[in-house]
């Protein structure tokens, strides 16, 4: 078997579309509002210490 598939018991391999829909799904919230994150910084301060920390920012809101 390719890749790392040989090593998992038949009974745990999951093949199709739907794990990979949940994963991609995960992650368009965060995309959505990156995009939208660029749009407004690009108004904001020209500094990159400020640029750093907004980003900083808003990952550790989204995620913790």
């Amino acid at each position: 078997m390719p890749g790392g598939l040989a090593c998992l018991p038949a009974e745990q391999r999951q093949t199709g579309k739907a794990p990979r829909q949940r994963l991609e799904r995960k992650h368009l919230p965060l995309r959505t509002r990156f995009k939208r994150l660029t749009r407004r910084k690009n108004c904001f301060s020209k500094k990159q210490f400020f640029h750093d920390g907004l980003i900083t920012l808003f990952i550790f809101h989204f995620f913790f």
